[in-house]
């Protein structure tokens, strides 16, 4: 029966496949002109790792050869840490060749043969195959003695083993420790993005997508998981089980998952019926309630939002106790970092159950954003991230508007901001050939920036339109691959099918190009609108003149640590131009006014008078504004006499330009901080919080340099302005989401400055807490910082770190360790390194942010700098080249510098790695915000000295 059904699936899923892969054929340069070149030039050609010329010299696969089908077995061992593995590939022979390329990493191949349709027909014995090897591109090459002929199929059949991978990637081992204290292990799969061919020998890249039937052998005290529910188990000799599941849908290669473990899960069923389960350790079962419930919440809001069922039978997400980054999409089998995953309602604050909310938001939009519908390559990585972020806006929103994540989207929005600012910023859609290159897309500005001006697109078409024309993207190209064009298409597309018309625009008629569309009676192509925002780096500056009725508009490229006046300035300008859909609103009316500005400059008429007019109506936009002339002048007159007559979020957006501004040269530091004296009356937290930001972070900067007379002055002002709403908060749980991150927020600023109730409160606390042996419930809104402030004492820091190996709590260990890497005492953060670097008490997986936390401590700032420079070959036997972790610790020991000596420093120690041959593009990123650091306080250290003089 399971095999009539897969013979089934495989010959529909033929027929669709070679209808569509034409097209990848002919777009292809790998075609037999490849061959051919092999053929005559052999010394093009690189030599493989036995003496041979190996047949291929790309980077990329050829597509003469496409895989229809894996059968992939593999039997991993527990104890010994190894596995071995067998797979017959159904391949399709688009082009007569005498060679297949596959992607192989860190496997050993011990047999490979071929077989026809024919030999299959008549069951005849496979032809053994020779095998190269070139690791340099991580890929092998089949050898076949006659050329495969065109539009036939072939069986690739491959035996082979490895060891369990010791990092995050492939096929690898996990660890996690009993309440009893014993040390299990499983084995799980991470293969996105170029991972799966450690783990078996494969077409590894997004285009070959193909089905897969997988076969698991265990030991029956585990449990095995993949793609697809399982079909059946079979007993094997010597008490061994094998698990067959069923053969998934069409997907790419980096969709695929498998562990085998002992854990335990909790399950519930959708509206629609699949079945959803959640798995963790088994001492942590407790902990998965939460995201049971707020899974199937979501996926029942997917598959209602995109009209679109969810297509497989079940949808596992796991914990897993190692794991590098928050989480992955496997197509039902998505993995976890548990902190991601599982929720303790004793330790998890509110903040804690936002991120889990988020991360299964996320991941559960990749099963349509990515899964569905996939990038063609990892240059466009942003359709998946960019829109998988999206909708955790949209998601969250309607699933769980309590935790008003709102705002939170918006402060994304300004995180990117300072990293697309920087001139060493990529485009969305960029090149990435490399491995490394490949895991460095994987970064703020394919995920938020991604998501931030799909958020402008959705304001700009509205909300329906922007709905109607994804859900025409994912229904077009389901099982299939697309680009950045064939959604601007599919946007465009949607509306002149609806023909309707709403919030002043339409797409145009029959007659014109199905791209276009009437924005205020203005031709506007979709198309051409977003090419400015995925084709080039960066953020426009909108710069707005009123004269009387008259704006006069000028955008350019903004640039954070350049000033106008610097000599690279006019270079860095040149072809920069977007076509930004700018909002603002005026003091004469409700109205949102719109307008593309689509040149370097443009003139705009209100309609009447005005006293200010304000740009960007709630931070719809991705762009800065800076009103030149009286026009901040009159904003701050307005905050001071009635802020409420601008948007809660157009407050937020001003603060925050304001101070972008400054760091560009365009606004005066004392204007900037004049503007947040309002916030005294302010009544939204969210903009309360925005200026609290950077006056916070201006008394970080300054006590790293050790300018005590600011950092004292500010501390000074910090406390005597924030009294009131500090001494109003609660050492409680109580409250709305904002209500419990502003007593977070003010309660751990009070006692980072050492404000004498705060502290003498939170000593309390750790007390009762220490003398009940750990088991008194603190509030999660100040455990943070309860532990902090103990963690200062010789016994309050033992017993912290105690507490942290017993704990089963991922959010309590988080704040624990936070609070250890605030010591005063090297001894006691070395400690912590060499815990971390051990990997045991504190896991590996830790470590990255460990680094970050203890460099943000000025005692600890040189500590784990110097660690970094003396340990960089031990950190890249940990982490791989260009993955997360690697640039975290790049980037959290060293973006704080500010001084010419430290910039100096940092670039001996990044040109001594490139001549090793480690390049990053961290390492630009890092140098250029030393300089702007070097820069914004040589310029404002005077200016917020006499500020605070006045001030205080």
């Amino acid at each position: 029966m399971a095999n009539s059904r897969r013979k089934l699936i495989f010959n529909i899923y033929i027929g669709f496949y070679c209808s569509a892969v034409i097209q990848i054929c002919i777009c292809s340069q790998f075609t037999s002109s490849s061959i051919d070149q092999f053929n005559k030039d052999r010394g093009a050609f690189p030599v493989a790792i036995n003496g041979e010329i190996f047949p291929w010299h790309e980077l990329r696969l050829p597509t003469m050869v496409i895989p229809l089908h894996y059968d992939l077995f593999v039997h991993p061992n527990l104890t010994s840490l190894d596995f071995v593995a067998s797979e017959k590939i159904e391949v399709l022979v688009r082009d007569a060749t005498q060679f297949i390329i596959l992607h192989s990493k860190d496997l050993e191949i011990m047999n490979v043969t071929l077989q026809s349709e024919e030999d299959l027909r008549y069951r005849k014995p496979g032809r053994k195959l020779t095998v190269l090897s070139y690791p340099a591109h991580e890929q092998i090459a089949l050898l076949i003695p006659e050329k495969l002929m065109a539009d036939l199929r072939y069986s690739v059949a491959i035996d082979f083993q490895a060891k369990l991978a010791d990092g995050f990637e492939g096929f690898y081992k996990s660890t996690y420790r009993t309440l009893g204290g014993e040390t299990r292990t499983i084995a799980v799969t991470d293969f996105e993005p170029t991972q799966a061919r450690m783990a078996f020998p494969c077409f590894d890249e997004p285009l070959f997508k193909a089905n897969f039937s997988i076969k698991i052998r265990r030991e029956s005290r585990h449990v095995a998981l993949s793609n697809m529910p399982k079909v059946k188990t079979i007993e094997l000799e010597g008490g061994l089980l094998e698990d067959h599941f069923e053969t998934t849908v069409k997907m790419s290669t980096y969709l695929v998952a498998y562990i085998v473990c002992d854990f335990n899960s909790v399950s519930g069923t959708a509206s629609s019926g699949v079945k959803v389960s959640i798995h963790a350790a088994p001492d942590k079962w407790s902990q998965t309630h939460y995201a049971l419930e707020a899974s199937l919440k979501l996926l029942d809001f997917y598959e209602n939002y995109f009209d679109i069922h969810y297509p497989l039978a079940k949808l596992d997400l796991v914990a897993i106790p190692d794991f590098e980054s928050g989480a992955m999409e496997n197509w039902g089998l998505v993995t976890y970092r548990e902190t991601s995953l599982l929720f303790d309602p004793k330790t998890s604050s509110t903040s804690d159950k936002l991120w889990v909310t988020r991360v299964i938001a996320h991941e559960l939009a990749h099963q349509w954003f990515g899964n569905l519908v996939t990038m063609e390559w990892w240059n466009d990585i942003w359709l998946n991230e960019g829109f998988a972020t999206y909708m955790e806006l949209i998601s969250v929103n309607v699933t769980y508007p309590e935790l008003q994540f709102d705002d939170d989207f918006l402060d994304m929005c300004f995180e990117v901001i300072k990293r697309d600012s920087l001139n060493s910023s990529h485009p969305l859609s960029n090149q990435a050939e490399t491995s490394t290159h490949i895991k460095e897309m994987f970064d703020a500005v394919s995920y938020k920036k991604g998501a931030c001006i799909l958020n402008m697109l959705k304001d700009f078409l509205s909300e329906e339109k922007f709905k109607k024309g994804i859900i025409h993207y994912l229904k077009k190209f389901s099982y299939r691959n697309a680009k950045n064009d064939d959604l601007w298409s599919s946007l465009s597309d949607d509306c002149l099918e609806s023909d309707s018309t709403s919030g002043g625009f339409c797409y145009s008629d029959s007659k014109t190009a199905s791209n276009t569309l009437t924005f205020l009676r203005e031709k506007v192509e979709v198309k051409q609108v977003m090419a400015t925002w995925t084709l080039q780096k960066g953020i426009p500056l909108v710069v707005v003149n009123r004269e009387g009725r008259s704006l006069r508009l000028q955008q350019e490229r903004f640039l954070n640590g350049v000033f106008k006046e610097d000599p690279e300035w006019g270079a860095l300008q040149e072809r920069y131009l977007w076509h930004i859909p700018v909002t603002y609103s005026t003091s004469s009316s409700n109205a949102i006014h719109r307008h593309i500005l689509k040149s370097k400059t443009d003139t705009l008429d209100l309609p009447e008078k005005t006293s200010w007019v304000k740009f960007n109506v709630d931070s719809n936009g991705y762009y800065i504004v800076h009103y030149e002339g009286h026009g901040w002048d009159q904003l701050i007159t307005l905050l001071n006499q009635n802020h409420t007559f601008l948007r809660p979020k157009d407050r937020i957006s001003l603060i925050h330009d304001a101070f972008q501004l400054v760091s560009a040269g365009r606004l005066t530091l004392d204007k900037a901080l004049d503007l947040t004296r309002y916030l005294q009356h302010e009544t939204s937290i969210p903009a309360l919080l925005k200026g609290l930001e950077y006056l916070e972070l201006f008394y970080h900067i300054t006590e790293r340099r050790n300018v005590s007379d600011v950092t004292e002055n500010l501390k000074h002002y910090l406390l005597q302005y924030f009294k009131p709403v500090i001494d109003m908060q609660s050492w409680c749980d109580e409250g709305s989401v904002w209500d419990r991150r502003l007593r977070s927020a003010l309660l751990k600023l009070a006692c980072y400055l050492n404000h004498a109730p705060c502290v003498q409160k939170a000593t309390e606390l750790f007390s009762q807490w220490m003398e009940s042996s750990g088991k008194l419930n603190i509030p999660t809104d100040v455990l943070k910082i309860v532990y902090s402030v103990g963690a200062q004492t010789t016994a309050g820091w033992n017993y912290l770190l105690e507490q942290y190996e017993r704990s089963l709590s991922g959010a309590e260990k988080n704040k624990i360790l936070y609070a250890l890497s605030t010591s005063k005492h090297q001894e006691k953060l070395m400690k912590l390194i060499e815990l971390g670097m051990e990997g045991k008490v504190i896991k590996t997986q830790d470590l990255a942010a460990l680094l970050h936390a203890i460099a943000r401590n000025p005692k600890g700032q040189q500590l784990a700098w110097n660690f970094v420079k003396e340990n960089w070959i031990h950190l890249l036997k940990k982490f791989e080249l260009g993955s997360f972790p690697i640039r975290m610790i790049i980037s959290g020991t060293t973006s704080h510098f500010s001084s010419k000596d430290e910039l100096q420093e940092v670039k001996l120690f990044f040109e001594s790695l490139k001549a090793q041959g480690s390049h990053l593009e961290i390492f630009q990123i890092v140098l250029e915000t030393i300089s702007k650091n070097i820069k914004w306080l040589e310029k404002n250290l005077p200016t917020l000295r006499n500020w605070l003089l006045i001030s205080i």
